[in-house]
């Protein structure tokens, strides 16, 4: 499976200028979802995950190309209950050995709040999590890999994606887009195929935001910095 990663052909996948767009947009749409009024966070994370998903279509014929076959399923759940399992460690880290680690992982779910649950996972699965593996794995990353190889491209994939989230000012959730980053970014370059990845995505989504949160998730100390609730590791 790892052919197609390694070895791009040289009439495929996006070029430099469409991996300087790619960033370029994702830091002002992921700062404009942030910034914005924390009620409308959902709406403002559907339209970023629509504008980068439509930018990945129109560059890259990975994203393009990418399928949802019958095996991708039972694969990307699979992807999904490892990194579940990551997340289940690193919450408990997070809260005791980070001194704003418990707060700031209730902010992030308190996002539940905002809208419908059924409504919100709506949005996770059909718009933001498959928009972001088009996006960060079908654009960035092809791009990344086709310029500086498979792993410096999953690297520096996964760096930009943890960085785009710096302006939520909440550092737990810089570090849980790293960490679901190199996940997914290590899997792609590894060969595993768009359509499972979406699969896990989607699913690692809905399950640990609205299903079965890692821990305490009831917001009891208020936040203090006005952007502090605006962050999603989606």
């Amino acid at each position: 499976m790892t052919k197609r990663a390694s070895e791009p052909r040289p009439d495929e996948g996006p070029g430099s200028i469409a991996l300087a767009v790619a960033l370029a947009s994702a830091g002002v749409a992921f700062n404009a979802t942030f910034r914005g009024p924390r009620q409308q966070f959902w709406q403002r994370m559907t339209m970023t995950g629509l504008g980068l998903g439509s930018l990945a279509l129109a560059t890259s014929a990975r994203s393009r190309g990418a399928r949802i076959r019958r095996w991708h399923v039972p694969l990307g759940l699979l992807s999904a209950a490892g990194l579940y399992v990551t997340f289940q460690l690193g919450d408990r880290f997070a809260r005791r050995f980070v001194p704003s680690g418990d707060r700031e992982i209730r902010e992030i779910y308190a996002l539940r709040t905002l809208r419908p649950k059924e409504e919100i996972a709506a949005r996770l699965g059909t718009i933001v999590g498959p928009a972001e593996e088009l996006f960060w794995r079908g654009l960035v990353q092809e791009a990344l890999s086709r310029r500086f190889g498979r792993w410096p491209g999953a690297a520096l994939a996964t760096m930009a994606y943890g960085g785009v989230h710096v302006t939520s000012g909440n550092f737990t959730l810089m570090g849980a887009a790293g960490v679901a980053g190199a996940h997914w970014s290590a899997l792609y370059a590894a060969g595993v195929p768009l359509g499972a990845l979406i699969v896990s995505h989607v699913a690692w989504d809905i399950w640990i935001f609205l299903v079965q949160p890692t821990g305490e998730i009831e917001l009891v100390v208020a936040p203090t910095q006005p952007n502090a609730e605006l962050g999603g590791a989606m």
